[in-house]
């Protein structure tokens, strides 16, 4: 049996919904006597809300599950202390500014300046941008990281006013091994079908494909998504390999390597990730209520864990809306998975570089909440009146990225679509525009009508 710890007086209990044999009271220990007058009320005239009234139906005495946003008991880190991290970041500011060996002449100077704007920004980020949809370990934590994916988003803005040639003298400033033309490597140039070649074609890039279908799954939480996505990523491979060589590989490599073996692989690791969060029990007794130095140290570590977890049901049959919010997202996602080798290949950086690895990790950070948000504003629409600043500015993200893919690789990708290749994305077009047509047109075209008529007999009533 669970230990429980008493309350304290007036004390209100982490809000979760509770049975009611929870509660230590029977449905048929206590009947109320008509002698004795009503039962008082919780709520009213001072009488306090315990924790067992939270299958109530009043509004005023209903507690709804999740709405202790943070833990009361270390309310300090939760409170806005926006004067304090003024004080304390203009002393840091003039520290750093004022000191003689820091603002030496010349490039470190630059740098410094630039990293200091930077986190400046990331500061008022931190500070003053609007809370995301979720609450741990911090929602400050996830300002900070709006802000990052703001900062990019400006700093692909100010490259797409550029042309190539000054963006990569650009880039040698924050690496001077950059700035250096690339040899392309194609991956099919021996695909006989055996042990040795296979073996031969595993590097360290499976790895980096099974945990970036771990991500995928924990971002779209769908298993049929997934799969979508990863098939079609493939065949993206095969259109635009006359653009970028990288992207010619064999078969085997293609079905077998890629999807069968790296891809499930991370698929299905992060849905049975999705899956233990489902099912897995949360409790949101704060700090100051748990017992115990191993419990307490346990409670810290929760804090880095998720609140809550939501299962995606996107139903892209369901309605027109889900349709298009799936086909836009799988758009998304491909456009986010194909313009990093566009761009690393056009300013010349290896796909091991720090700046390759830290653009992926800032996307799949910011495509969580952005998930979430896109999530909520389709299938909640009367609380999500408007889409989230993460699904937002992601989005703004992505296309600057293809916009910038589009105007740098003009003049390098000259080589035309092959001829099957554009009528396959031609037929691919079009069944995806003629679905819906035939899906949802002539059901939607009933409902207008319907509500048509209906309004019209209300106004003859």
């Amino acid at each position: 049996m669970p230990t429980t710890y008493p309350l304290d007086e007036g004390e209100v209990s982490p809000v979760s919904h509770i049975d009611e044999t929870d509660t230590g009271h029977s449905e048929t220990e206590v009947l109320p006597d008509p002698d004795v007058g009503p039962a008082k009320v919780p709520g009213l005239e001072g009488n306090p809300v315990r924790w067992y009234d939270a299958d109530r139906t009043e509004p005023y005495t209903r507690i709804e599950p999740f709405t202790e946003k943070h833990d009361t008991s270390v309310e300090f880190f939760f409170k806005p202390v926006t004067l304090t991290t003024l004080a304390f970041a203009m002393a840091a500011l003039a520290y750093v500014a004022i000191t003689n060996d820091v603002v030496e002449e010349g490039r470190d100077k630059t740098r410094i300046g630039v990293y200091a704007a930077i986190v400046s920004f990331l500061l008022f980020s931190m500070v003053q941008f609007r809370d995301g949809p979720f609450i741990r370990p911090h929602p400050a934590f996830w300002r900070i990281v709006l802000g990052i994916n703001l900062v990019y988003e400006l700093l692909l803005v100010f490259l797409l006013f550029q042309d190539l040639g000054s963006a990569r003298q650009m880039m040698t400033l924050l690496d001077e091994n950059l700035g250096v033309p690339l040899r392309e490597q194609s991956y099919a140039e021996d695909c006989t079908f055996s042990f040795r070649t296979i073996w031969n074609a595993v590097d360290v890039f499976c790895l980096a494909h099974a945990l970036g279908w771990f991500g995928k799954a924990l971002i779209l939480r769908d298993y049929w998504f997934c799969w979508i996505l990863s098939i079609a990523f493939e065949l993206a491979e095969y259109s635009l390999q006359h653009q970028l060589p990288n992207f010619a590989e064999c078969w085997w490599d293609h079905w077998l390597l890629d999807v069968l073996i790296c891809n499930w692989l991370g698929t299905y690791v992060g849905m049975k990730t999705c899956a233990y969060l489902d099912v897995k029990g949360y409790t949101w007794r704060g700090l100051r209520q748990t017992r115990g130095l191993r419990s307490k140290t346990k409670r810290v570590l929760t804090q880095f864990s998720p609140h809550d977890f939501t299962t995606f049901k996107w139903e892209g049959t369901a309605s027109f809306t889900h349709y298009f919010a799936v086909v836009l997202l799988l758009a998304l996602f491909l456009a986010a998975e194909l313009t990093p080798f566009y761009l690393k290949s056009l300013l010349w950086m290896e796909p091991s570089h720090p700046i390759v690895i830290y653009r992926l990790a800032g996307i799949f950070i910011c495509a969580i909440p952005a998930v979430r948000e896109l999530y909520q504003y389709i299938n909640d629409p009367r609380k999500a009146v408007r889409m989230g600043q993460h699904a937002w500015l992601l989005f703004a993200t992505v296309c600057t990225e293809v916009l910038l893919s589009f105007k740098w690789g003009r003049g390098v990708f000259t080589e035309p679509f092959p001829a099957h290749v554009k009528w396959s994305l031609i037929s691919g077009g079009v069944v995806v525009f003629l679905y819906p047509a035939i899906k949802f047109g002539p059901r939607g075209l009933r409902k207008y009508l319907r509500r048509q008529l209906k309004e019209r007999r209300g106004k003859e009533q």
